[in-house]
């Protein structure tokens, strides 16, 4: 038996995908991973294997969860979609018509670019504690007062935690149900896609450790390193707070909350299934919603707390430099540490990949980046 068992089925033509799965364990950092893809409503790769702990003494499973951090944002905008579906929120109306004591809307800032980054809210600037992300008003009070980094509507800046919280209040304030509820009752639940914005305390048993950078089997060469610098805004954005996996991520406390930036729990197979619905069409959203989820509000220009460019629709992410393969209509998002979502509409495909082990580095040959190229060259 390998000393990384995986599990699972390709549909033929897609062996090569196992393949490349295995190796990411034996050749490379992996501990407990699944990917799945789905075409035209077929599911063609379900796999699963490695381990839930670090300590390697508990199997991955097929139903075994794992918080996926950023991807956890697409699933959340599909879910606000539905908001935009039944008439209740417009994505080309002021933020002030749902939140009028939201500072930074005040001069006419869109839905859509408040979805999109272009806020200036990507972060506080006084000290945010990971416990004060669990206290919901307190949490939107804080939000609502702060003072744009940036004009709104004129830059966009990654908005890493507080865009739960800006999407989230939409959510609560046109429909009367958090974003949590709503991937359970129009997304997640009529798939059958097992991914969850607030998890019960009744799954909590069957959530993968997450396995820091710092703990990975082989770290980068300092070479890749050299030279990086954040922008200035990064700070606000992604390390007030900052959360750390294991003692913040693995807890009961930020299982249960509903933050809809960073902490959906879910598998390969579960976020597949929702992007191949996407793909598809008409399965939980209608196509001429999705089209309004997709619309480009940030193209080309250089992203303010990440430094390099990444085309948003309204919540979602657009494929920028091949990410999701050749479509520039292929949307979804990806998370912290290397898990993936995505949609070709296209080629009504549907991927997901979900791991423990985050990635260490800004190398480009990443785990799902070789699994996501490895489905393309099989179609």
């Amino acid at each position: 038996m390998s000393d990384f068992p995986v599990h699972g089925a390709t549909a033929p033509g897609f062996e090569r995908v196992r393949d490349v799965f295995e190796r990411n364990f034996t050749g490379d950092i992996e501990v407990g991973a699944s990917f799945a893809v789905v075409v035209a409503g077929e599911t063609v790769v379900d796999l699963w294997g490695g381990y839930q702990d670090r300590e390697c003494t508990r199997p991955w499973n097929a139903d075994t969860l794992v918080n996926v951090y950023s991807t956890t944002k697409g699933v959340a905008s599909a879910a606000l979609a539905t908001a935009v579906e039944d008439g209740a929120l417009d994505y080309e109306a002021p933020v002030r018509d749902y939140w009028p004591e939201f500072r930074a809307g005040a001069n006419g800032l869109t839905v859509g670019q408040f979805l999109s980054h272009q806020s200036g809210v990507c972060g506080l600037r006084d000290r945010v504690t990971v416990p004060d992300l669990y206290d919901w008003p307190r949490m939107t009070a804080r939000i609502a007062a702060e003072a744009p980094h940036w004009e709104p509507g004129t830059a966009a800046g990654y908005h890493a935690i507080l865009w739960g919280f800006l999407a989230g209040e939409l959510a609560l304030r046109t429909t009367g149900k958090s974003l949590g509820q709503l991937v359970r009752e129009r997304i997640a639940g009529p798939l059958d896609a097992d991914f969850h914005i607030g998890l019960p305390d009744s799954e909590h048993d069957r959530v993968a450790h997450l396995i820091g950078p710092n703990h990975a089997r082989r770290q980068p060469d300092p070479a890749t390193l050299l030279g990086v610098r954040m922008p200035p805004l990064f700070r606000y954005a992604l390390q007030n707070p900052s959360i750390r996996p294991w003692g913040d991520a693995c807890t009961a406390p930020w299982r249960r909350a509903e933050i809809a930036a960073a902490n959906g729990h879910g598998n390969a197979r579960g976020i597949a299934r929702i992007y191949g619905a996407l793909a598809d069409g008409e399965r939980v959203l209608e196509r001429r919603t999705i089209a309004a989820m997709t619309v480009e509000e940030w193209g080309m220009a250089d992203d303010l707390v990440l430094g390099r460019p990444m085309r948003r629709g309204r919540g979602i992410n657009l494929n920028t430099d091949g990410q999701y393969g050749r479509n520039p209509g292929a949307f979804g998002h990806n998370g912290a540490g290397g898990s993936i979502g995505f949609a070709d509409p296209e080629r009504r495909l549907g991927i997901g990949y979900a791991m423990n082990q985050m990635q260490p580095g800004i190398e480009a040959d990443t785990r799902g980046n070789r699994l996501v190229r490895t489905v393309f060259e099989c179609l």
